[in-house]
């Protein structure tokens, strides 16, 4: 009998501190990292996402208008179909994104690494590259040449020229 009191004893003693840890840590806003979140067909206008790690999230369908993802690790996400016109992805971590269908336009992407991407009909008009490297994205061939007009710098994490991953002429 005495053993049977003693572990429901401990085991409400470890049920308290269990609800502790999780209160504190809900309540410090505390998000554990590489967490894969799932905001497909969310409206995110001017959402701060600068220096997460969203490994693997999805933003599918979303409206991402001037959100910024600087210095983001955004390895593997996708940005399918999403509206991120004038988002800043300066210095971000697109790793294996997917791009495809997304519009760009005048999006921010100074320094940004994105290879491997996928980008086949994705909107780049206006975007900014400065320093982005584009190693072994797959892109429309006008979506290339476009990029090339106005493709300059070398991405300091890489250290390759933006203009040779794009292999502009």
């Amino acid at each position: 009998m005495n053993s049977c009191f003693n572990n429901r004893v401990w085991a409400s003693i470890l049920r308290v501190l269990l609800w502790g840890v999780i209160c504190i840590t809900v309540t410090v806003g505390f998000v554990p990292t590489a967490l894969a979140l799932d905001y497909n067909k969310d409206s995110l206008l001017q959402a701060d996402f600068s220096g997460r790690d969203l490994t693997d999230s999805t933003f599918a369908h979303s409206n991402l208008r001037y959100s910024n993802f600087s210095h983001a690790n955004l390895r593997g996400v996708s940005f399918f179909a999403a509206n991120v016109e004038s988002a800043n992805f300066e210095g971000a971590d697109l790793t294996n994104a997917t791009f495809d269908l997304a519009r760009l336009v005048k999006a921010n992407l100074t320094n940004a690494v994105l290879e491997g991407a996928f980008a086949t009909n994705a909107n780049f008009d206006g975007a900014i590259i400065d320093g982005a490297d584009f190693t072994d994205v797959l892109l429309r061939q006008d979506e290339q040449d476009k990029l090339c007009k106005v493709a300059k710098g070398t991405n300091p994490t890489t250290g390759r020229d933006t203009r040779d991953t794009l292999f502009c002429q």
